[in-house]
């Protein structure tokens, strides 16, 4: 992901050494590995779909501060922090000890052209916990409004290096409201190796680039259970994830963009959610409209594979564009007992093509377990699909390689490679003209509804 706010920052190389020191003094802490990568020309938020290939990297000395510093274990109650000072969080958590905050009240603003200082390392963050901590917080509310604010920031240290363990900064919330509305502000936010744990809490953010449940550089851990979190902005998809993130019984809500977006090596397991997207706008170099969007845009920021979208019961509302949108990846999206409303007009389930970005494959594979699947599926020349029916699977629709992007524009004429696997009596209703690759299963179990399925450009016999 490319970030808006990095354009401050000048492209030059980096490398990551040093390890984070602080000084008790002054309450602030200095980052001395933390290296960034840059936007190119016409750079692009964190979040949603950022745009460009990969720029430069910045080495940088991050500079921390906190209103209020906590450097050893802690216990407080009902307590206030608040910071209205550029680059300072209202609360800074620094130590490899446990600290527990119950009912809390935050408050930051003091807009940050700190970039990825914001977005990598949690420079300006409302409430940064760091260097090894375990912080629990209970109740209490915590509000930003400020660009670069994320609302609880946990930052494991690893200074943003992929595939790198973090240093055990663990962050604990429960029943916690948090609000942000400047641009580059998530909610809870999680980088560099750290873990975030969220129960029961309700977080709205309105800015662009501020997913309420939001990762970026070095990735973590994320587990939420329960609550409601909503975006309002741009590029502010309920969940971004350069992380492995498992969300089960939340109420998921994106008003203008995707509702959830995987980049790279990276997962996301709903379980039982209600997930409703209305992305209206593109944002970034995307060219579609998407509910659920897999792809690597080979910024840096999440290594390169194959990417994970797992999803259990619950339900899955798309009011606009495509339902998922696989490009310039490999994807895994498994899906088993998910009641999916598609509100787009036209109807399409499933594109696997070229976007914005370049640099890998269109490759998506489908497990379709116990599921009702409705609408197109569109694969284009220079992409491949596997689709997997399983366990009484029915799926009602055609497969076809004629694209249009969203603004009607021709991505692809011809079908790609494309094998369907039809098990344990799942069924398949064409809706028109089909054109697959290859096919295993009984013809019997597809249903022709006067229509072809072409089986390497040849007509499949035996249906019904």
């Amino acid at each position: 992901m490319k970030k808006l706010l990095a354009l401050f920052l000048a492209l030059t190389l980096c490398a990551v050494f040093c390890a984070c020191s602080s000084d008790s003094s002054n309450g602030s802490s200095s980052d001395p590995s933390a290296s960034g990568e840059q936007g190119g020309p016409g750079g692009t938020p964190p979040d949603g779909a950022p745009g460009g290939g990969p720029g430069g990297s910045d080495r940088s000395s991050v500079t921390y501060a906190g209103s209020s510093v906590i450097e050893s274990a802690a216990t407080e109650e009902g307590a206030t922090y608040a910071s209205s000072t550029a680059d300072e969080s209202a609360l800074l958590i620094d130590t490899s000890e446990s600290v527990t905050i119950t009912d809390p009240t935050v408050t930051k603003t003091g807009d940050s052209n700190g970039g990825d200082n914001c977005n990598f390392y949690g420079q300006n963050a409302a409430v940064l916990a760091k260097g090894g901590a375990t912080v629990t917080i209970t109740g209490g509310t915590i509000t930003s409004d400020a660009t670069g604010a994320n609302g609880v920031f946990s930052y494991g240290g690893n200074g943003g290096q992929n595939g790198a363990s973090g240093d055990g900064t663990t962050v604990i919330l429960t029943g916690t409201t948090i609000t942000t509305t400047g641009s580059g502000s998530g909610g809870i936010m999680t980088t560099g190796g750290g873990v975030t744990k969220a129960y029961d809490l309700t977080v709205t953010t309105s800015g662009q680039s501020s997913a309420p449940i939001r990762t970026d550089r070095g990735g973590g851990s994320v587990e939420v259970t329960g609550g409601t979190y909503t975006s309002n902005g741009l590029g502010s998809p309920a969940i971004y994830s350069t992380a492995d993130v498992t969300v089960s019984d939340a109420t998921l809500v994106s008003n203008l963009s995707e509702g959830v977006c995987i980049e790279g090596l990276n997962s996301i397991t709903l379980n039982d959610c209600d997930l409703t997207a209305n992305n209206t706008k593109c944002n970034g170099n995307a060219t579609f409209l998407d509910s659920i969007m897999i792809y690597q845009s080979m910024s840096g920021d999440a290594a390169s594979g194959t990417s994970s979208f797992t999803m259990t019961g619950g339900t899955l509302t798309s009011k606009s564009g495509h339902v998922f949108h696989v490009t310039n990846t490999s994807a895994v999206i498994t899906l088993s007992g998910v009641s999916i409303t598609n509100e787009d007009g036209a109807n399409v389930l499933l594109s696997v093509c070229g976007d914005g970005w370049s640099g890998a494959s269109n490759v998506a594979t489908v497990n379709a377990i116990g599921q009702m699947l409705s609408g197109a599926i569109l694969v284009g020349s220079d992409s491949t699909l596997t689709l997997n029916l399983s366990d009484e699977t029915s799926f009602t629709g055609q497969i076809h390689g004629k694209i249009t992007n969203a603004s009607g524009a021709s991505v692809s004429t011809e079908v790609g490679s494309v094998s369907v696997t039809l098990s344990g009596g799942s069924t398949w209703t064409l809706t028109g003209d089909s054109y697959v690759t290859s096919f295993t299963g009984d013809a019997a179990n597809v249903i022709a509804n006067g229509y072809t399925l072409y089986v390497n450009g040849v007509a499949l016999t035996g249906t019904n």
